[in-house]
């Protein structure tokens, strides 16, 4: 994990380094003077060479400092911790979305192997995986909410809400905290949408998988033989054929979420959702190369723990692992 993250800070580096425009001249606009500009480049160190930029910010990321952020002149750590919740709200709920929605599709597209069932599922997850996310997003507030008027626009809250007191960043979970059951509400219709849109890709996908796996596993010789031995289909699907398929689906349920966590800038952007994604686009329109770096870092640290749990989670699903 270590190696990974290193390798993920000199990549994003080398990248942000690279692009022909000045930090500087984009954060003071093209009216600032060549002094201005000069002070700004000495006093965040963008007038070093770039091995000595780079070395500056691994010291500072070794004592826990990701910088400052160029635009809005406040600490990274304070902007991440600021905008992260709200992702990781939205990305809960599309993770409970893919997994109510795709696990029972592809078991039951498996289950009914080439009737109309799989059909369904199948079609399902064609389209969920082929269907733009910017446009299926359009399409839901227009239904939904323009049309329909059956849930709330962007924003994570209706403008006559008070946000609750914050302990986790959740809103939903600090309204849960707070008592205020009139603002959980709100939460979670505003929830719906948005999360509906980001997990019907993961949704898609899972079913496909879930589907692929279930049939490789219900051909076996072990599961012809519980059955055979007479005990009831529901026990056959549940303890033998879905244990034995979790582990492919354990690694692409890893891969979605991690995917889920730092990959939702276009729901964030079209839902007026705070999140990270909306702050990585501002930040990299504005040559922010601090907070672009401590973004990336924050994706390769989300995938990397996801990808160490599943590892992990390998030995609980399949006896002949073992990690002793």
């Amino acid at each position: 994990m270590l190696f990974v993250l290193w390798g993920v800070t000199l990549t994003a580096f080398l990248i942000s380094h690279t692009l022909p425009a000045d930090p500087a001249a984009a954060v003071l606009g093209n009216n600032a003077r060549e002094e201005q500009l000069a002070e700004f480049r000495q006093r965040y160190g963008l007038d070093q060479p770039l091995p000595v930029q780079y070395g500056l910010y691994m010291k500072g990321l070794l004592r826990g400092d990701l910088g400052t952020s160029l635009r809005t002149q406040n600490s990274i750590t304070s902007d991440l911790r600021q905008f992260f919740p709200a992702t990781l709200e939205i990305t809960l709920v599309a993770v409970v979305f893919a997994l109510v929605i795709g696990l029972p599709l592809g078991i039951v597209a498996a289950l009914w192997h080439g009737r109309w069932p799989d059909l369904t599922a199948r079609i399902f997850s064609l389209l969920g995986g082929a269907t733009p996310v910017y446009w299926l997003a359009i399409l839901a507030l227009t239904l939904f909410h323009e049309k329909l008027g059956w849930l709330p626009g962007p924003g994570r809250l209706d403008s006559y809400s008070l946000p609750p007191p914050v302990h986790t960043g959740l809103v939903s979970v600090d309204a849960l905290l707070a008592g205020d059951r009139q603002v959980f509400v709100d939460a979670l219709r505003h929830l719906i949408l948005p999360g509906l849109v980001l997990g019907a890709y993961s949704a898609a996908l899972l079913t496909r998988m879930t589907r692929s796996a279930l049939l490789e596993v219900l051909s076996q010789d072990y599961v012809r033989t519980a059955r055979a031995k007479g005990l009831k289909r529901s026990r056959v699907i549940s303890k033998h054929a879905l244990r034995n398929a979790a582990l492919p689906l354990l690694t692409v349920f890893g891969g979605l979420f991690g995917g889920l966590l730092t990959g939702a800038v276009l729901t964030e952007t079209i839902f007026s959702w705070p999140g990270i994604g909306g702050y990585a686009t501002t930040s990299a329109i504005s040559l922010d190369f601090p907070a672009v770096m401590g973004v990336t870092l924050v994706a390769g640290l989300a995938y990397s723990v996801v990808n160490l749990l599943v590892d992990l989670a390998y030995a609980f699903f399949d006896p002949r692992i073992s990690y002793r």
